[in-house]
């Protein structure tokens, strides 16, 4: 019991001794303190630690064929702690280091940067900037190897801060859908829109604040290290791309332009394989300030007409062979004006007519005459199109559209009839687009995309697919006769010269005035949209360039050559779009190859004048031959009504016969037999549709 307090007493009386030490430790410190406030505060500014973000390697941005539309390379710049090397390293190394330095940065001489090495050193100096220059990769592997540098970091004092640097391999192509993100997160295009996946995770690192307020950086065990950003495959393809721009930018020049856009879009996915936006940049050149196509809003004149029929075919008895009376170019819609670009006017003519040759006062008449009682009948049409609201892009930057409705204080008599042909309110030229598409697209309404993948490494972390908008945006008669229209404005209409005899091309022209300050001006927006090859549509395509001087004023003249332009170079590098040549017949023992289709008694005919057997499974007029062992089968080929025949094997003259009975007008290229048709059999049509042949 004695030795247990004996010891209990004596750690007490020691932790009394170290508590008395404190307090008299603390009481010269505090004595310091006061005598020394300044000089202590200062030093302690001059060791200040603290945790600092260091930023993550942002992913890479590709094109569709994996080719590099933007990256960060990493860049370095250049310090040293001077009191690090060891005498022996310092003193044998410092000229020859200083002679690098010299000969590298050329800002200093050799005797100069010695002397600031050597005081850096005496005056303890843990940190000091080489140059404010960055440099690359290569050149830190190299200067990585020069004296004292080569010794490393910590017994070399050689410090290498690393910071990444965006890059574009090709430079301002598409710059503004690639985009960018400033130093307050805040930015435009991909690069901000995939902000979250293309920035990774910073980490967190120790640094030192040291004389002069510079931030060295500490090497600790409780750095966080940053994740990498991932990368993301976009489908831009960069070919296209290159042509588009080049064309719209060419455009814009002769034209002295103010601004425009194009977008060129895969029909069946949705994929934007080019969009370039062009404004003046006040200096007499362009380049890519804001996305037009996708934030520009913009009344889109004539291109609008499509939905208008399309109403109109959907919601009323109207046939494409009606006639209208739009009398000799103007007409009064209460107490405003409605003209025709044609002097003079059209006169009494078709509805067909009417759209491809742009009649405003045709398309106000009709939808005043059939939905003037009823406006929001017609305005479904543009709920239901997506017309009346974002499109809920990947990209950011989307605007709400302007349509004014019957509630609304801006509404009047003249409002629908001035919708009708594209005026009064606003939209955006990819919603215009993704119309168009789906009538290329048999009907069906898909979101525009610009990105399908997010990786990390070669490993797909996200995919987007297609997403469909709208499955089905009229019935298929309509589909049909507003494939009827947009060829015909190409072939007979406002687009006449954009028709060329190598494949076909759909769209429409439009033309609209500038509205500023509520009066419009004698300034246009001129535009084309469409898609080609017409019979089997692959891409779709929108040019729109505002303001365009001189003598051309209207969209089958400035913006209408550029999608041809763009259409050409497509069709010339696409081999799909290409027939490939067929393969040469050879005759069999015992077969006939020409007797294919055609008219049963003469088909019949052949084959016993040519001593083949042959019997019948039919009796209908028309047949199809099939073999069978050694003979023919004739077959029933169907004819039925508002159905398009299956003519090909069959003669020219037997097809022709059967398709012009049918209602169809034919156009053909070749001689001999038919081996393709551009209506595929069985599909509905409207009388007086063409279908192309082709005969070998």
């Amino acid at each position: 019991m004695n030795i247990k307090k004996s010891i209990l007493i004596r750690v007490r009386i020691a932790f009394l001794g170290v508590v008395v030490f404190a307090v008299c430790v603390a009481a010269k410190i505090g004595h310091i303190q006061i005598m020394e406030g300044e000089k202590w505060s200062k030093m302690a500014e001059e060791s200040m630690f603290d945790y600092k973000k260091v930023s993550a390697t942002r992913g890479n941005i590709y094109s569709d064929n994996g080719s590099l539309l933007a990256t960060s390379l990493p860049f370095y710049k250049v310090a040293m702690d001077p009191t690090l090397p060891k005498d022996e390293v310092f003193k044998k190394g410092v000229d020859s280091l200083a002679y690098h330095l010299a000969k590298f940065y050329k800002d200093r001489t050799a005797k100069e940067y010695k002397e600031l090495l050597k005081d850096a050193r005496a005056s303890g100096k843990q940190y000091i900037t080489l140059n404010r220059k960055q440099i690359n990769y290569q050149t830190k592997k190299e200067m990585a190897s020069w004296p004292i540098f080569r010794e490393g970091r910590f017994k070399g004092g050689v410090i290498f801060q690393k910071m990444d640097v965006r890059y574009r391999p090709f430079s301002n192509l598409s710059r503004r859908t690639i985009g960018f993100v400033n130093e307050d997160e805040k930015g435009a295009g991909l690069e901000y829109s995939f902000n979250q996946a293309l920035g990774g995770q910073n980490g967190e690192a120790l640094f030192q604040k040291i004389a002069g307020g510079i931030w060295k950086p500490v090497y600790d065990g409780n750095n966080i290290r940053a994740v990498d950003g991932m990368d993301i495959q976009t489908t831009i393809d960069i070919n296209l791309q290159d042509v588009a721009e080049t064309s719209l930018f060419e455009a814009m020049r002769a034209h002295d332009a103010d601004e425009g856009t194009v977008v060129v879009m895969e029909v069946k996915t949705g994929f934007i394989k080019a969009i370039s936006n062009l404004s003046k940049d006040g200096d007499g050149d362009y380049t890519e300030k804001l996305n037009h196509a996708v934030g520009g809003l913009f009344e889109p004149g004539s291109t609008f007409k499509l939905l208008t029929m399309l109403a109109l075919l959907e919601e009323t008895n109207i046939e494409l062979t009606d006639t209208i009376n739009t009398g000799n170019g103007e007409y009064t819609f209460y107490n405003m004006k409605v003209r025709d670009h044609e002097k003079g006017g059209y006169g009494r003519i078709t509805v067909r007519d009417a759209f491809q040759r742009s009649s405003n006062i045709a398309m106000a008449k009709l939808v005043d005459k059939h939905f003037g009682t009823r406006p929001e009948k017609f305005l479904k049409y543009v709920d239901d199109l997506r017309l009346s609201k974002p499109l809920g892009l990947q990209i950011e930057g989307e605007l709400y559209p302007k349509i004014t409705r019957p509630k609304d204080k801006g509404w009047s008599g003249i409002t629908l009839p001035w919708m009708a042909y594209g005026y009064g309110f606003e939209i955006s030229p990819l919603a215009t687009l993704t119309l168009y598409n789906a009538i290329a697209n048999d009907g069906k309404m898909i979101k525009p995309i610009f990105v399908t993948d997010i990786k990390r490494t070669e490993n797909t972390v996200t995919q987007f697919e297609t997403a469909e908008l709208n499955s089905k945006i009229c019935s298929t008669k309509t589909l049909n006769q507003l494939k009827l229209l947009l060829e015909g404005v190409v072939e007979f209409g406002t687009a006449k010269n954009l028709k060329n005899t190598y494949y076909r091309i759909a769209g429409k022209t439009g033309t609209s005035q500038i509205l500023k300050d509520g009066h419009y001006e004698k300034k246009y927006i001129t535009s084309f949209v469409g898609y080609f090859p017409a019979h089997a549509p692959k891409y779709s395509a929108i040019v729109l360039i505002k303001n365009p001087k001189g003598i051309y004023q209207y969209g089958n003249s400035v913006a209408g050559p550029v999608f041809k332009d763009i259409a050409d170079n497509i069709f010339a590098r696409d081999l799909s779009l290409h027939s490939a040549m067929e393969k040469k017949k050879i005759t069999e023992p015992g077969v006939v190859p020409v007797v294919r289709a055609g008219n049963h008694e003469e088909v019949a005919m052949l084959c016993n004048e040519l001593g083949v057997s042959n019997h019948s499974a039919t009796d209908e007029e028309w047949v199809r031959a099939s073999r069978e062992a050694n003979s023919i089968e004739l077959k029933k080929n169907p004819i039925i009504k508002d159905l398009v025949p299956n003519v090909t094997g069959m003669t020219f003259r037997d097809a022709l016969f059967l398709l012009e009975k049918s209602g169809l007008r034919v156009y053909y290229d070749g001689k001999g037999r038919v081996t393709e048709q551009s209506l595929s059999p069985g599909a509905r049509f409207s009388k007086g549709s063409r279908i192309y042949l082709k005969l070998s």
